[in-house]
């Protein structure tokens, strides 16, 4: 019998990453997607677009038009494939976003992900179930740790992180957004369903998720809308911290590679930091000067002193834990590669009549 996987969010960034590599092991893919992005971040959200993609170049895709918080439509579709593995990428993605529609939020990330877990628990409690959560389960803890000043971008100054931070890092009293706090709320429940009822789960605390599939808005997706920016010669706003913060940038293939290992050989409970580790981080003024030489256009942009509330000074994963489970995974794309993969992806959608529109997911 052919092995199968659900995957939600499948038109986004990650979730579509995952249905092309899965189809490419002989996986019958079923993709959940409602296009709720675009309800999210208007017409820049949209995405179709890769949804369209998927059903013209995977013969073993098949689309759902299923919303997660609706819970019956959830069972039902459950029951009636019974998957083999389970990959949850479908979420509100935007902490700034959430303070609005604090109720979408809440019901999407945290009682969409309870839906998924209980359907599971019946119709298939043995199959693999990969939570894409987020390190913003961590709130603004990571910016207690001890900073230096360089002169590019911050870094932490206690060695006890110089390899980024670990899961065994607080996520308690801190301040997350309320989107960092639905998030808190999908996580915990993933491990509990995968200690209590000894589900095979785990939950991936992603970093800066990106590569050519993805569509970044101001709002969410700050390498693609970077590169977006500097292409249109558009203004980029940089929001507080001298434009010095950090973040780790893992492309969406080496995550999909990740949960490929996940699901062969898949742990009760787990949860994993997946970012591009401390080699792949970049703050933005360096963002800047990477794209700049790459695409040989100036980046514009603009400075407000405020930060994002929640938001991190220095951000990277610790991997450790990660390659230590499965030392056969690993890093493949370089920080550069990645981006000029971004460029040369927003240059076809151009050259395609797309006005550079396309929406995304994680």
């Amino acid at each position: 019998m052919k092995k199968s996987i659900l995957v939600t969010g499948s038109s986004g960034l990650i979730g579509s990453e995952v249905c092309v590599h899965f189809s490419e092991l002989g996986y019958q893919i079923h993709g959940v997607d409602n296009n709720q992005r675009a309800q999210f971040f208007g017409p820049q959200g949209d995405t179709r677009w890769n949804q369209r993609r998927l059903e013209s170049s995977l013969s073993l895709f098949r689309h759902h038009e299923l919303d997660i918080r609706d819970r019956e439509g959830v069972i039902c579709l459950m029951e009636s494939i019974s998957p083999s593995a389970i990959v949850h990428t479908a979420a509100q993605p935007s902490h700034d976003r959430a303070a609005d529609i604090p109720f979408d939020d809440f019901d999407t990330n945290a009682v969409g992900t309870l839906n998924l877990l209980e359907a599971a628990r019946r119709a298939c409690p043995e199959a693999p179930f990969v939570h894409m959560s987020t390190n913003k389960v961590y709130g603004d803890a990571p910016n207690q740790i001890a900073m230096e000043e360089l002169e590019t971008r911050w870094d932490y100054a206690d060695p006890e992180f110089e390899k980024g931070i670990s899961e065994s890092f607080t996520i308690d009293q801190s301040k997350h957004s309320l989107f960092g706090a639905s998030k808190v709320a999908a996580d915990v429940m993933v491990q509990e369903y995968g200690r209590y009822f000894n589900m095979p789960t785990c939950c991936l605390r992603g970093g800066c998720l990106t590569g050519p599939n993805h569509a970044g808005v101001e709002l969410h997706g700050f390498l693609s809308y970077l590169v977006k920016c500097n292409l249109e010669g558009k203004e980029y706003t940089v929001f507080g911290y001298k434009g010095k913060q950090v973040r780790d940038n893992i492309h969406s293939l080496d995550v999909a590679r990740f949960i490929h290992a996940f699901v062969d050989s898949p742990r009760r409970g787990e949860v994993y930091n997946i970012g591009g580790g401390k080699d792949n981080s970049t703050s933005i003024l360096e963002a800047f000067a990477r794209v700049e030489n790459i695409t040989g256009k100036p980046q514009k942009y603009a400075y407000q002193d405020g930060n994002r509330i929640g938001d991190h000074i220095c951000y990277y994963s610790d991997l450790s834990k990660m390659q230590a489970h499965y030392p056969g995974w690993g890093i493949t794309k370089s920080l550069d590669q990645t981006i000029s993969e971004i460029v040369e992806a927003w240059h076809a959608r151009a050259k395609q009549g797309s006005a550079l529109k396309p929406g995304s997911d994680q």
